[in-house]
């Protein structure tokens, strides 16, 4: 009963905290810089394979129009803007974050985050060139190179705070 207990906490925890990282935001058109990749990797390294839970429900619940998206946004219209591929690989990113911290080799860990990182790119990039009627080379220098720096630092830093905290 206390790992029900503790997925719910943390599942509660997450989703809260992913939407505040969406407010802590760089206006970076088409795709704002912002803390959620942060907490979606972190809720990975804490949660393991139940991270799925809070990441899933937080783009469902900014689906239903609560306004947890970046910078207060909601609804099916940014999931299906450019915007949206970034979000829905969340989902899968918190699943290999959680896979991957399930072994005790941090070179396990460090591969886990990594490809995590890469796949929000994947989805994003192949929506962002798909909604925005752009070439994939494009939708990588809009949607990835600005970004790459930021995401090692995240990445970086979920890796620090797990050593503390998982």
């Amino acid at each position: 009963m206390k790992h029900r207990a503790q997925i719910l906490a943390y599942s509660g925890t997450f989703v809260a905290l992913i939407a505040a990282g969406s407010w802590i935001s760089i206006p970076l058109p088409p795709v704002p810089l912002t803390l959620q990749t942060l907490f979606v990797l972190l809720a990975g390294v804490v949660m393991r394979r139940y991270a799925v839970i809070p990441v899933g429900l937080y783009v469902l619940l900014g689906a239903a129009n609560l306004p947890i998206f970046h910078n207060g946004t909601a609804g099916l219209g940014v999931l299906l803007g450019p915007t949206g591929g970034f979000l829905i690989g969340f989902v899968p990113a918190a699943l290999i974050t959680g896979l991957a911290y399930e072994q005790e080799s941090p070179k396990y860990r460090i591969a886990g985050l990594i490809a995590a990182t890469c796949t929000i790119y994947f989805f994003g990039v192949v929506w962002l060139a798909y909604s925005a009627s752009i070439p994939l080379l494009q939708a990588v220098l809009i949607g990835v190179a600005p970004f790459v720096i930021g995401d090692v630092l995240k990445a970086a830093a979920a890796y620090t705070i797990g050593k503390r905290v998982a």
